[in-house]
């Protein structure tokens, strides 16, 4: 091989190095758009998720599902309550005492 086929050869690799470097730049630049629009696009979907208005509450004397567990101070029996006419009903009474509310358990 002449020195002029040889440098012909060389320039060939680093023209075809180039292309290579160059394809795989703009790959990257189009991944990474691609990318940055599917993060934006959830994004929105999750804050149009959010500013949805909260459904109107049941008309009144309609039960509501509740999730309350009372105690009573004197004999220690509990009671849970699951539905209820209002979201904040007034604690049963037993052996003559208001029950207390107790802090609710995670199942």
């Amino acid at each position: 091989m002449t020195a002029a086929g040889m440098a012909a050869a060389v320039d060939v690799m680093a023209a075809d190095v180039v292309l290579a470097s160059a394809l795989g730049t703009a790959f990257k630049a189009l991944a990474a758009a691609l990318g940055g629009l599917a993060i934006l696009w959830l994004g929105i979907m999750i804050l149009r998720l959010l500013a949805q208005p909260q459904p109107e509450p049941p008309p009144p004397g309609e039960l509501r599902k509740v999730r309350l567990t009372y105690r009573c101070s004197l004999c220690g029996t509990e009671v849970r309550m699951t539905i209820a006419p209002m979201e904040d009903p007034e604690p049963p009474r037993h052996c003559g005492e208001e029950m207390s509310v107790m802090a609710p358990i995670e199942d």
